[in-house]
């Protein structure tokens, strides 16, 4: 039986292994629905949006609005709790905000263009470098 979803409010937080889990989730789901370059970004101690951040490419609209669907279903037959999406109609970037963890897909031109992995990563020892053509 999952858990119960837990309640967010300003000052309280889910346990670290609630985030940890549905960090692993969104990595399986991308990894199954064949996301291109899956960067995950530790932002746990860091920022207050959530513990990480996850930036993955779709090879076309078609693939990353697939991929934001399935996500979001997974993430509430797992959890129980709804995401926000944004960008779902038009599929070049799909924000997925599911507390703990925030999701950005992107076709990969669009992707190149914003750079989002070296705006959050800058700075850091071993950051991920940037999608290459």
């Amino acid at each position: 039986m999952p858990a119960s979803p837990v309640a967010r409010s300003s000052t309280a937080r889910p346990a670290p292994d609630h985030a940890e889990a549905l960090h692993a989730l969104v990595l399986r789901s991308l990894d199954d629905d064949q996301a291109v370059d899956t960067v995950s970004i530790p932002l746990a101690g860091k920022s207050s949006i959530a513990d990480y951040m996850v930036i993955a490419s779709g090879r076309s609209t078609r693939q990353v609005a697939s991929m934001a669907q399935k996500l979001v279903e997974k993430i509430k037959a797992e959890t129980g709790a709804p995401s926000r999406v944004e960008g779902l109609p038009t599929a070049d970037w799909v924000l997925i905000d599911a507390g703990d963890v925030v999701v950005h897909l992107f076709r990969p031109e669009v992707r190149s263009f914003y750079n989002l992995e070296r705006m959050w990563a800058f700075g850091e020892a071993g950051a991920p470098s940037p999608a290459e053509a």
